[in-house]
This record gives C-alpha cells, structure tokens and sequence, in this order.
C-alpha cells in the first residue's frame, strides 16, 4: 500500500507534469522532434538570455566559490573565536528571500538609500545605481549563494581523517604548504560541488535577476520566461516551454558533470574522520577575526540595516530623523493591505502543510531506501529520491511551467481545476523541495541497526505498526529538521510562486516582488523586514533544536 502512494506520489507530482513539458517543448505536430528547440536557439533574443545566464552563473559560482571556501578554510582550520555565531551570520543570506537581497542592496547604495543620506555620503540624485549592471547582479548572486560552498567545503573538513593533516605537519608543512598541497587536493570534489550547487542555483535565481536584471537591461532565461508567460498570445506556453526546456537542461548537464568530475577527483583516503586540526593564528588572529566581521558587516548588516531604515520613513529617499521616522509602513502591511495578511496566511499555510507532507513521506521513502529484504522497495525509493534530486536542480520557474502544463485544465473525474490556487502552488512545494526533506532523513536511517527491523518482524509486527513504533519515533527528529529547512525554503521563495500566483493566492515573496515592481519601495521594506525577522527566529529556533540532533543534521551547527 505504501509503495503504492509512493508510486503515484511520483507520477502525478513528478513524472506527469515534467513529462508534459518534454512532451509540448519537444514535439512538432505530436511527432518528437528537436525543432521547437532549435527554431528557440536561433532567436536573438534567447541567444542573449542564455549567454546572460551562463556568463552570471558561471562567474558568480566562482566567485562564490572562492570566497566560501577561504571562509570555510578559516573558520574549520584555524582557532578563531565563537565559530557557531560566526556560521550561523555567514549562512544567514542563503536563507533570506533573493528579491529581499536584491532590495536590501539596491535601498543601501542608490541615490536614494537612506543610510547613505543620513550620512551625508548618498550619491548625487539622478545618478545611476551602481547595482543596475552586470557586476551588480553578479555581485549580489555571489552574496547569496556562496553560504552554499561554505556549507559544502566546511562538510568536507569534518570528514577528513586529521591523521592526514599531522602527518604533513610532522613532515615539517607549513600550514600555507600544507593547505596548498594535501588539503585542497582532497576538497577538490567537494569545491567542485559546491561551484555547481552555486552555479545551478545562480542559473534559476529569479528575485536578483529580475528586480537588478531588468532596469540593467541585463536579460537572463528565468526573466525571459516571466516576460513571454506575462505577454499571454497562442503560443506563449510552447515559447516558454521550450525556453524552460533549454534552462532545465543547462542545469541538468551542470549536474552531470559535477559528478564525474566528483568521481575523476575522488581520493580514498584512510581513517575515521575526527575534529578538523586547530591552527593557531597567534597575533594574526584579531586580523583575522576583524576581517570576518567586516565581511559579515559589508553583506549582512549594512544591507539589513539600510532596509530596515527604509522601512521607517515616509518617503523613499528621505533621511531618517525624528522628522521623519514612522511605523506606518509596518502597520500598512500587517494591519490594512488585505492582500499581505493574505500572503501571510498563504505562504504560512502552504509552506507548513508541505513541511508536515513531506516529513511523513521522507520517513516512509528513508525506510525503503535502506530496506536491504525488499530489492523492489529499494529500487522505489531510489527512483524517487533520484526524481527528487533532479527536480531540486530543475529551477523553479521550470516547475512553474511544468504544473501548469499538467493542472490548466480540471482534473479528469473529479472536473475539478486547481489552476490559480493556492493548492498547485502548495503541489509545486512537493515536487521542488521533497529533496531537502528526504536528505536528514535518509542520513539518519543510516545511523540505525538494521536488525531493529528484524527484531520486529519476528515479533509479529506488520509495516504499519514497525513505522508506527519504531522507525517514525526513531527519525522524526531529522524528519523534524528537514521539515523546517523546507518550511524556511517554501515560506519565503518567490521563483516557484511567480508564475502560480494569482489574486487572492499572494505568497510573500510575490508580495514583496509586486510591491518593489510597483514602485511601493518603503511598504516593500517594511515586508522584507518582517520576513527577515521570521526567518531569523525560525533559524534561532532550528539551532536550539538540533542541539539534540546527530552531527549534521543541522547544517551550520559546529
């Protein structure tokens, strides 16, 4: 029974909605056929589209590359001081809504930034944003996705058997020689998954694309498919699907290589992995430490600090003052905008009941995936945890485009259409984020006995009643976690929603894109203030739990 919901878990949310968008973006005349994407390519302005969206990916994920893993390298290697704080403000932007970043930057050095005319220091008006380029964009996807490679390179450092590292340091390495020739070759798979998780996300990042991209002139794929699905006409959806099949496709070929290239640079190496070695700085430690927290002040403090001035004055552009500081705008939108405490409401409902799904199918995928009687069930869970992966790669806007190939019209039977609910943005959820779920607790499945199972089975226990007692008890702390990371990742994304979204079906990151977009800067802040705050105290919450958690689970725990 239960492999039997898996199973249609995986064709209706999965395979059916990409399948018809293979199906309409590659077919001509119902034959398949390569021409769609072919007559696509040889547009000028896709040609653009695409070489913007590689060009920024590309040197955004290197940038960031370098950046998280020198970040990584200090904080896991060295004897700086209160390590946790300092991860936890470094990964702080991969959890804040890319169009709030985008805002945030964008209020802290224009013409019109608040701080910046407070300090008598704002650039002459009328003079041009110093974001609205290229760099700007590039700079800001940087920003927000180089937590991912500190995450990735710090994984990594934990797991390396310190016996490797001693070794070299009793050779008589230097810890320069030492990182140079035995450490970096050993995080060489992990710095290229960690580019690839920064380049893929890079490619579907819609929040900094549009709200930098657009007045830059700066056009990428993700913003292509929002402008063509906008403009509506006969074709739009065999446009934009095909467009989506090119973006889906780059991300895929991404993948693909980053794990060959994981598998070519792999290096066996032999040791159980212990607490990563401490290099004392000495005196260059208060250096060392000063340059962490400038970092941390540059892209986390002065953008929140200039948003959070713009949300309290009247009048985007003002200085703030006695004169001029109010909480109006706050009240506006928690108190008198109907379609925020709408968003709220939305966003609060479909990214909870998606976190309490996916927990429970997570609990029930991680058992079969380590099931070793049932060579069916292993290979049902896998296929769906494969699913899950490539969607999770697949940018969101492709998800996007993808339901609503498959729920435009009502349901066969029921003549039901959830087209412009809130229930196919809450279905998207599933699809899009099963894979940040599944993760903790298939890990923690790993940590069990697997004679546990058999003990059970010889007592008489059936399926139900082992997941019931045993297993569901066993892993709902990881499925717990994983169940707030996706509600942390639902709540506040904008890529998923921006095209599902409909009046009366606001979600927040739509709200805050529609207020910017709109020209309503100051209720725009004021929104992405309080979605700061909720996610901050969600993280905070997090953290305290997985104090209770296996090592992990909580990926900026120390």
């Amino acid at each position: 029974m239960t492999l039997a919901v898996l199973a249609l878990f995986a064709v209706v949310l999965f395979g059916l909605p990409l399948g018809l968008l293979a199906r309409v973006g590659l077919t001509d005349g119902a034959v398949p056929s390569l021409a769609p994407l072919i007559e696509a390519l040889g547009k000028s302005s896709v040609q653009k589209a695409a070489w913007n969206s590689l060009e920024s990916s590309a040197l955004s994920g290197l940038a960031a590359t370098v950046i998280g893993s020198v970040l990584a390298l200090v904080v896991g290697l060295s004897d700086v001081r209160a390590k946790g704080p300092l991860v936890f403000a470094l990964l702080l932007p991969m959890m804040i809504p890319p169009q709030v970043t985008a805002i945030a930057w964008v209020q802290a050095l224009g013409p019109s930034s608040v701080v910046l005319g407070t300090l008598g220091i704002a650039p002459p008006p009328g003079s041009p944003h110093p974001l609205y380029t290229p760099f700007g964009v590039m700079l800001l996807l940087t920003v927000q996705h180089m937590p991912l490679v500190l995450l990735v390179v710090l994984a990594a450092l934990r797991s390396l058997p310190r016996e490797i590292v001693e070794a070299a340091r009793i050779a008589g390495a230097r810890p320069a020689r030492m990182i140079r020739r035995v450490i970096l070759p050993l995080l060489a798979p992990s710095l290229v998954a960690g580019f690839m998780l920064a380049f893929v996300s890079a490619l579907g990042n819609f929040g900094i694309l549009a709200i930098l991209g657009i007045p830059a002139r700066y056009t990428t794929l993700p913003v292509l498919i929002w402008r063509r699905l906008s403009s509506f006409g006969p074709s739009v959806l065999t446009d934009v699907a095909v467009i989506s099949i090119l973006l889906a496709a780059v991300a895929l070929v991404a993948v693909t290589l980053s794990i060959r290239l994981q598998k070519r640079m792999r290096a066996a190496v032999v040791g159980p992995p212990q607490p990563p070695l401490r290099i004392a700085l000495g005196r260059a430690r208060p250096v060392v430490e000063a340059g962490l927290l400038a970092y941390v002040a540059a892209t986390l403090v002065l953008p929140l600090t200039a948003l959070t001035a713009t949300a309290l004055v009247r009048t985007y552009g003002l200085p703030l003052s006695a004169d001029t500081v109010t909480l109006d705008n706050f009240a506006e939108i928690l108190f008198r905008q109907a379609s925020t405490v709408r968003a709220f409401a939305n966003s609060t409902l479909a990214a909870g009941a998606a976190a309490f799904v996916l927990a429970g199918l997570s609990i029930a995928t991680g058992y079969f995936l380590s099931d070793r009687r049932s060579r069916l069930g292993r290979q049902a869970g896998g296929t769906l945890q494969a699913l899950a992966d490539v969607s999770y790669a697949i940018p969101g806007l492709v998800i996007s485009i993808a339901f609503i190939l498959a729920f435009i019209r009502p349901l066969p039977l029921l003549n039901l259409s959830i087209y412009n609910t809130l229930t196919i943005i809450f279905l998207a959820y599933l699809t899009a984020f099963l894979s940040v779920a599944l993760k903790p607790v298939a890990a923690a499945y790993g940590q069990l006995d697997p004679s546990l199972d058999e003990a059970a089975r010889v007592s008489g226990a059936g399926f139900a009643r082992r997941m019931w007692r045993i297993f569901a008890p066993l892993t709902a702390p990881a499925a717990a976690s994983g169940a707030i990371l996706v509600f942390l990742t639902a709540y506040n994304e904008v890529t998923v929603s921006a095209l599902l979204w409909s009046t009366g079906n606001e979600t927040i990151g739509t709200s805050i894109f529609n207020y910017e977009d709109g020209g309503y800067t100051t209720l725009a802040a004021a929104l992405s203030c309080v979605t700061v705050l909720a996610t901050t105290v969600l993280m905070v919450a997090l953290d305290r739990f997985g104090r209770r958690l296996p090592p992990g689970v909580v990926p900026w725990r120390t």
